[in-house]
């Protein structure tokens, strides 16, 4: 008898081993796979954190380019604005030398046909007090 009570402890105890070994590989399995998912979520994670960096670095980056075209046009507008300006004045200032040089040219021929005695005595040089011989006045009076 001590052969089958050897062999029940025998079977139960392997069993009991085989039972014990069941459980371990299910926790072993569930551990894994606990850690694949916690994988799995990191990376998703990380994927998302990635997508939302690119798109924000986009927007950025295309915010920066239409502030960046805004100013350029600006700038190209003012600049267009002071080129006017200037070549304005600078032809009020060449329109202005351009008389007086005329002026002067003017003056100067009259003084050499002054000079030379060719001037005209009808000229307006003769009705211009400052150009009177006798030094007198011409004061003239309008009617109303």
């Amino acid at each position: 008898m001590a052969s089958r009570e050897q062999s029940y402890r025998v079977g139960e105890a392997k069993g009991q081993s085989e039972e014990k070994t069941n459980e371990m590989k299910r926790s072993m399995e569930d551990k894994a796979r606990e850690a694949k998912d916690k994988t799995s979520q990191t990376a998703q994670a990380a994927k998302d954190k990635t997508y939302e960096t690119a798109q924000a670095t986009k927007e950025k980056t295309q915010s920066a380019a239409e502030s960046t075209k805004q100013k350029a046009s600006e700038t190209a507008h003012k600049s267009g604005e002071k080129a006017e300006e200037g070549k304005e004045k600078t032809g009020g200032i060449l329109y202005q030398t351009g008389d007086k040089v005329k002026q002067v040219a003017q003056g100067a021929a009259e003084a050499v046909k002054s000079t030379l005695g060719m001037a005209n005595n009808d000229d307006d040089d003769s009705r211009d007090p400052a150009h009177n011989r006798d030094n007198t006045t011409d004061y003239r009076t309008r009617d109303h």
